[in-house]
């Protein structure tokens, strides 16, 4: 006996999905298993849960001479998501399935050895890439049925098993269209910025910062505020467009921390990594291709660094050229991996190692305090628009002020970004910190008495030219906050204002 079967799946080299074309082939020969094609661990191990899993699934395994092959050849593959269409390929090479709902199908899918179909991350962007690569139905696990189902133009059929699967190639049933994973669960609200009194100006910082999704480094004494207004920050940023959800949503589910009842993430993330974390955790990494970091993670929302003073110095200057660029990438043994990383950096600090309510009881020497905060380095606050230097509120703010409402700054906050996005539109940023210092230099250049105080900073040697360019971008955002079409001098005033706080860089 021999014959030959052939199926297609989608593997991911690490952002970007290609279509792989999977052979078997069986002849006579000594009996065995191969798995050709560029293949991980995880991956030539698939050998036995497809033979344990045809076996269990009341079908003959043969015993035969199988190749699998996967093509490219030249493309790592790796994970578990191959099983699936493995154990068809076999299965229609020894004739026991039907082949004429394969032509336009890719099968994606891990195999336990009772032969269920088990989930398998990343499901999202593999199939976006099946859909760019024509083709027209697709055949995932059950459980990954809500995430597969956000992709338009392709038919989605939820398998359980691997008889499904060999039961609706044959025509026989119908493929389930709805995940079993029950109802959501309601997700967790987000605090208030009414709780956040007593800081007026950290609280309006922060306004602007959302505005124009600008980075913002606050420093002051523990128990002041700092972690509770990074907190509430998502609470006031516009939901997620469409296009920005899928990316977003895309990224989790390749680092595997998508929830699996709530597959569209609609609102930004926010990213806490704890202050010990490696480089590694932050940027990505992992042998083969590097898995996306915390700063691909916060995507479109915000990734929170606090006791960032705390961290190492390397640690913070890696962070330099995903700010700048909005993408990562990070090389690993088997090339380089590139993920969006246009997120919105908070720092929080205290001033000092022994950090006292009161400045005045503090007991750190002049060069302590001043190595303490110089891990924060210049090129790195350089890329930081706001900073904010916070005070212990006085005991009357804290019992009668009340704060505005999480809905009504964020109501501004939407007015500003809406209005940033339509003078952007024709370029396609969405964020005034997106906007390159070269357009507001040349086409949206101010008027001259706008620019004297950038002219004098620059003469001062007060800021860098990246640093002139930032408070551009920052003067837009508060004309918007304003409503007003341009910036003018007080506006420029007031973001240099800003960028001249915090660590006197």
């Amino acid at each position: 006996m021999s014959g030959l079967g052939r199926v297609h799946s989608v593997g991911l080299n690490a952002f970007a999905a290609d279509v792989i074309e999977i052979q078997a082939n069986i002849s006579n020969g000594l009996p065995g298993f191969t798995v050709s094609g560029s293949a991980d661990t995880s991956l030539r191990e698939a050998k036995d849960r497809v033979r344990a899993a045809i076996g269990n699934s009341g079908a003959k395994f043969p015993e035969k001479k199988i190749v699998v092959a996967l093509a490219p050849a030249n493309l790592p593959k790796s994970g578990a998501g191959f099983d699936l269409p493995m154990a068809i390929s076999v299965l229609i090479a020894t004739g026991q399935a039907q082949t004429p709902l394969l032509g336009e199908t890719v099968l994606i899918g891990e195999l336990a050895l009772d032969g269920r179909v088990r989930p398998v991350r990343g499901v999202l962007p593999l199939l976006l890439g099946a859909r760019d690569a024509g083709f027209r139905r697709a055949v995932v696990p059950i459980g990954n049925v809500r995430e597969a189902a956000l992709v338009d133009g392709l038919d989605i059929g939820g398998a359980d098993s691997l008889s499904d699967v060999v039961a609706w190639l044959a025509g026989d049933r119908v493929l389930d269209t709805v995940s079993d994973t029950g109802e959501a669960p309601a997700s967790t609200p987000i605090p208030d910025m009414t709780d956040v009194v007593g800081q007026p100006a950290a609280r309006h910082a922060l306004e602007v910062a959302a505005a124009g999704a600008h980075h913002v480094l606050m420093t002051g004494p523990p128990g002041i505020g700092k972690t509770m207004l990074a907190c509430r920050l998502p609470g006031i940023l516009p939901p997620l467009g469409h296009d920005e959800s899928l990316e977003v949503t895309a990224i989790h589910s390749v680092a595997g921390t998508l929830p699996a009842h709530r597959p569209l993430i609609e609102t930004p993330p926010f990213i806490a990594p704890h202050h010990s974390a490696s480089i590694t955790s932050l940027l990505g990494g992992g042998t083969g291709l590097a898995k996306p970091g915390a700063v691909s993670r916060a995507h479109r929302g915000v990734l929170f660094l606090d006791e960032c003073a705390e961290m190492g110095a390397k640690v913070l200057d890696a962070l330099r050229q995903p700010l700048e660029d909005g993408v990562v990438r990070v090389s690993r043994r088997d090339g380089t991996a590139s993920y969006p990383a246009r997120f919105q950096l908070i720092l929080a600090a205290n001033p000092c190692p022994c950090a006292p309510v009161n400045d005045v009881d503090c007991v750190c020497t002049s060069i302590v305090r001043r190595r303490y905060l110089g891990k924060l380095s210049g090129p790195l606050m350089d890329r930081v628009d706001i900073r904010v230097q916070m005070e212990p509120p006085g005991n009357s703010a804290l019992m009668t002020e009340q704060g505005e409402p999480t809905d009504v700054v964020g109501a501004r906050v939407a007015q500003a970004r809406a209005a940033a996005q339509e003078r952007w539109r024709e370029h396609g940023w969405l964020t005034n910190a997106e906007v390159p210092g070269s357009e507001l230099r040349r086409r949206y250049r101010l008027a001259a008495d706008a620019m004297r105080p950038i002219e004098s900073f620059l003469g001062q040697g007060r800021i860098t030219a990246r640093g002139a360019d930032r408070a551009l971008r920052l003067a837009w955002t508060l004309a918007d906050l304003r409503g007003t079409q341009r910036p003018d001098v007080d506006d420029v005033t007031q973001a240099l204002l800003y960028r001249d706080r915090g660590t006197g860089r």
